[in-house]
């Protein structure tokens, strides 16, 4: 499966001039945990997540201690780009899944922007992959065998099961169809491995 069939598009950027509390509410409004940071012409400069943004926010609350609780010495940071990350791990629509998890485990990010070029054309992110794994094997079954269908729309066909999000496709061989349509299956969000039983003629 390739990032761009996961990916959240169109992406939620913000701007690196844009204050702390306005990028709060982007985030909080789009129901994100990070956004990409662009500047006054569009290029990607940074991103920001949640942990960032609430940097400096509050004050210790004199009611949790017997002591003064002390004024913080400096302001609290105002704009986007005090608090951004600069440094930022990218991916490609036709990078592997697979690859991209490696990329979150190894650098415990969240998310990753997903660019074309120069342009950030979506979002990666773990909460794409628990939103297309948490689908129904019933849903994941029949958009496995429209694309079928779609694609054969005079046969061959196959029986098509779904368990766990394993996709099972049975039916008389047909070797170069019988991979295709295995292709196909792969293509379905949600469907993680697929197995193809051939009926013996």
């Amino acid at each position: 499966m390739l990032v761009r069939e996961v990916m959240s598009s169109p992406v939620i950027t913000v701007r690196r001039t844009d204050r702390v509390r306005q990028a709060i509410r982007v985030l909080h409004e789009h129901d994100i945990t990070a956004a990409p940071v662009v500047d006054h012409t569009g290029r990607l400069v940074g991103v920001v997540n949640e942990l960032d943004l609430l940097r400096g926010e509050f004050e210790p609350d004199p009611r949790a201690t017997i002591r003064p609780a002390g004024a913080s010495p400096e302001p609290p940071p105002r704009l986007v780009t005090e608090v951004m990350t600069e440094r930022v791990t990218t991916v490609a629509e036709t990078t592997d899944v697979t690859a991209a998890i490696d990329l979150m485990v190894s650098r415990r990010i969240k998310s990753l922007p997903v660019v074309r070029g120069d342009a950030i054309v979506g979002m990666f992110s773990r909460r794409d992959l628990i939103s297309m794994l948490a689908r129904p094997d019933s849903e994941l079954r029949e958009a496995v065998v429209t694309a079928l269908r779609e694609h054969y729309p005079s046969g061959p066909s196959w029986d098509v099961t779904v368990r766990d999000g394993v996709a099972e496709l049975s039916g008389p061989p047909h070797e170069y169809d019988d991979h295709i349509a295995d292709l196909l299956a792969h293509t379905v969000p949600g469907i993680t491995r697929v197995r193809h039983v051939k009926e013996q003629p």
